[in-house]
């Protein structure tokens, strides 16, 4: 028996579907069966029930599952693990993260961070909400920082929600709002408006619907923009409002006016993610590091969620 047939066996009890899973594995259905039927030989115990139009686990194979996922998770710590103390100096962290949200987070939790491992090496990817949640799943990723509006989007990984940011609006130097200290949401659910990509971006649009929901039902969306250099022309050039983190007004700088909405109290949370199975020594620091943060503008506001 290989480390390679429990991989097979655990990614076909979690797909409960050969085809999928010979699919996200790269080999042929025939050939994947054939290594569950082989490991079924081998161990003397059916794990799967097979009919024409469904897959599950046996009690015998649901126990096994539980096994396998132990020792798979147990075999990759000690790669981890072995690899961290073979690479002393060049230990790299992988943080993935959305610019408004995590503008001011990374800065000072950063600086913390340096002060107790100056060896260790950061690697920042400044990602759609999707590119996130694909890396940290993928492995490519040690920690995301991103908007956390609707945690069911994070199955599989830890969200925690670190706190939150006041809701501001970005406009154009002469737009009607401009003058005004404080933006009514009701008078922007009449605007234009201008957002990220929704294949992309599902955080960004989520935040925006529940923002504007007592006020319309189908906000007026001119506009879906894939970053944020290229939201913030669009508000520029007249083609409508953003709404977004009151981090935003460090980033527009001098070309647009931030404003914060009333009411007031409507806040949007930055959540970080991650893996707790394949979370190492040093980006567990890390994570330390950002829960630790205390910014004038950030209300902190822990509060796990496993989903």
């Amino acid at each position: 028996m290989e480390l390679r047939h429990l991989r097979y066996f655990v990614l076909v009890a979690q797909e409960q579907n050969v085809t999928r899973a010979a699919s996200l594995l790269h080999i042929s259905q025939p050939a994947l069966s054939r290594q569950i039927r082989d490991l079924e030989g081998e161990i003397g115990v059916k794990l799967l029930e097979r009919t024409p139009n469904s897959l599950r686990l046996t009690p015998a194979g649901k126990s096994f599952l539980q096994e396998c996922t132990a020792i798979l998770n147990h075999v990759d710590r000690a790669v981890e693990k072995l690899r961290a103390k073979s690479l002393t100096n060049k230990v790299v962290i992988r943080i993935g993260y959305a610019a408004t949200p995590a503008v001011e987070i990374l800065n000072h939790s950063m600086r913390k961070f340096k002060k107790l491992h100056p060896k260790v090496k950061i690697e920042l990817f400044d990602l759609s909400s999707n590119g996130i949640i694909k890396g940290v799943r993928e492995k490519k990723l040690d920690l995301g920082v991103t908007v956390a509006v609707s945690p069911q989007s994070f199955e599989g990984l830890i969200l925690e929600q670190i706190g939150t940011y006041d809701i501001n609006v970005a406009l154009y130097k002469k737009h009607r709002l401009a003058k005004l200290k404080r933006v009514p949401l009701s008078e922007i659910a009449k605007e234009d408006l201008v957002t990220f990509t929704r294949s992309d971006h599902p955080e960004a649009v989520a935040a925006l619907y529940k923002i504007l929901s007592p006020f319309t039902t189908k906000p007026n969306i001119v506009m879906e923009c894939d970053s944020i250099s290229s939201l913030f022309a669009a508000v520029e050039a007249g083609n409508g409002v953003a709404l977004g983190f009151s981090t935003m007004a460090k980033i527009a700088g001098s070309r647009l006016i931030v404003r914060p909405v009333s009411p007031a109290s409507l806040k949007l949370p930055v959540g970080v993610i991650y893996n707790d199975q394949r979370l190492s020594d040093a980006a567990a620091d890390f994570l330390a590091a950002i829960k630790s943060v205390r910014i004038k503008s950030f209300t902190a506001s822990k509060q796990t969620l496993i989903v």
